[in-house]
């Protein structure tokens, strides 16, 4: 099985992903295509940019065609492209959209961990918290429509970590 952590930063999918790879041991990790990045020499922008996004939405491609089963991969093309939509919402997404539908319909599960009410991770202003709750909205609007199960988690990371394992357990 495939499982994707999807999320805007800092709402804790990489504690998630770590967390059902500890309790799934049959699974490999992933690395977020940031840190691939980073890891082979990327400069990202001080400030993020569209042009970083796109990088990383390419290496998210790559990563999810190029995997196996059994895989958690914290993140996937379809949360890096809604931040390229937050960025510039005057950008043609369609084709860049239309890749990462067909690169997910390979996925078996998407696990969205939004902010929460009360949002439980303090968030600074250097971590543009403005662009973070527009990436949740924008996920938000376009998980539910993708043909692809989808679930929400919530609560502790205990709590969310149960959520996902009872969908693939059960």
């Amino acid at each position: 099985m495939k499982v994707a952590v999807i999320g805007a930063h800092k709402v804790g999918k990489t504690t998630l992903a770590e967390e059902l790879r500890e309790y799934l041991p049959g699974y490999a990790p992933n690395i977020e295509p940031y840190y691939v990045l980073e890891e082979s020499g990327y400069i990202f922008s001080e400030i993020p940019d569209v042009d970083d996004f796109i990088k990383q939405f390419e290496c998210s491609v790559e990563q999810i065609s190029k995997s196996e089963n059994n895989i958690i991969f914290d993140r996937c093309p379809i949360d890096i492209l809604a931040y390229i939509h937050a960025i510039d919402e005057a950008r043609n997404i369609e084709s860049l959209f239309e890749t990462a539908q067909t690169i997910i319909a390979t996925i078996d599960l998407l696990v969205f961990v939004p902010i929460e009410e009360p949002d439980l991770i303090s968030c600074q202003k250097s971590d543009l918290p403005k662009l973070r709750y527009r990436v949740n909205d924008i996920l938000n609007d376009w998980i539910w429509d993708l043909d692809i199960k989808t679930i929400e988690v919530n609560g502790t990371l205990l709590d969310r970590r149960d959520q996902v394992i009872n969908e693939i357990v059960y």
